[in-house]
């Protein structure tokens, strides 16, 4: 097994993907709207990939946050609210903004679950942080540490009763980036004691079993490398001052703020700590030089995504989205 996560090229496996990916095993697959048209499409095409593998808990993610991050959409799904919704009840009635947040991640995961995807790119527990870039914005769960680690926790155990891994991000945080990482490289100049409340969410979760990395340079920790490339900011940061012992993906190796080859990029993320690297656009020859740069998966990073798996192999909650999402809109309205 190669320790990437890889993404389709359309609605359906072509020839030579399902020949690179039989001999490149990736650790699993990540699904954008352009793999999503209708319910029994994208069924078959996540029962395909599975068959292709012969692995039932094959990892097939996705980002389904709500708002403007969602890449299964109206009309063939339901639309969701934004992540801040939650943040605006908890102003008002805390106990019901955490069951609305667990009502409304255990609806996505109904609808996740009937098209074969198990694990989503959510909850964020980046705390949001006044002029910065509006790339967090309304997908944030608040500017409040403690309310992010809270509201962070329900959305969590409600994808996990509904059968899905969560997954936080972006680690050590991305609330005070000034520009947007798909398109450039931030830098935070902020001091170690500033960064203690960025920390503090992933610190209250991390048990969590699976993180995704920020593309983001710390001063504080290495001035010169971004987290995803800095051993420093893993080991020290993410594994060491956090605690955090689960799997560590990158965010998108396609994204602006990483400059270079995107094979050599792989296996410098790899190498600098993450268990994963995630690439997300689906180009064949990119894919194929990925996995020529990659050697086989760690055996401390299977056991941590094996131990992810695991954590939502009990059958799941089976209850239906419509009666989560009435739920989770009856106590918004509350706001």
């Amino acid at each position: 097994m190669k320790p990437v996560i890889f993404g389709l090229a359309g609605l359906s496996l072509t020839e030579d993907e399902r020949a690179l990916f039989r001999d490149a095993e990736p650790a699993g697959y990540i699904i954008f709207k352009r793999n999503a048209e209708s319910q029994d499409q994208l069924r078959a095409l996540t029962d395909e990939l599975r068959a292709l593998h012969g692995r039932d808990d094959l990892p097939i993610m996705i980002d389904q946050e709500g708002g403007r991050v969602a890449r299964m959409q109206p009309p063939a799904w339901p639309a969701f609210p934004p992540q801040a919704a939650f943040d605006r009840l908890y102003d008002i009635a805390p106990a019901s903004a955490i069951e609305a947040a667990r009502c409304n991640a255990q609806a996505i995961a109904a609808t996740l679950r009937d098209a074969g995807i198990n694990v989503d790119a959510l909850p964020l527990l980046d705390v949001r942080q006044a002029g910065a870039n509006d790339i967090i914005g309304d997908r944030a769960l608040g500017s409040e540490p403690l309310r992010v680690a809270a509201l962070g926790r329900a959305v969590l155990d409600g994808l996990r009763r509904g059968g899905v891994c969560g997954i936080v991000k972006h680690m050590p945080g991305h609330g005070r980036a000034l520009v947007d990482s798909h398109l450039d490289l931030p830098v935070v100049d902020a001091d170690e004691g500033a960064l203690e409340t960025d920390l503090a969410p992933f610190r209250a979760l991390n048990t969590a079993p699976m993180g995704m990395t920020a593309h983001i340079v710390y001063t504080a920790w290495d001035k010169d490398l971004p987290c995803s490339l800095s051993p420093a900011i893993i080991g020290g940061i993410i594994r060491g001052r956090i605690g955090f012992d689960g799997l560590l993906m990158s965010d998108d190796l396609d994204m602006k703020a990483l400059k270079g080859d995107v094979p050599a990029l792989a296996a410098s993320v790899v190498a600098a700590g993450c268990d994963l690297a995630l690439n997300c656009w689906g180009r064949t020859e990119e894919m194929r030089g990925i996995a020529d740069a990659l050697d086989e998966i760690r055996p401390e990073s299977r056991a941590r995504l094996d131990r992810a798996m695991v954590s939502i192999a009990a059958p799941p909650d089976d209850r239906p989205y419509e009666e989560l999402a009435a739920k989770r809109d009856e106590l918004l309205a509350l706001a």
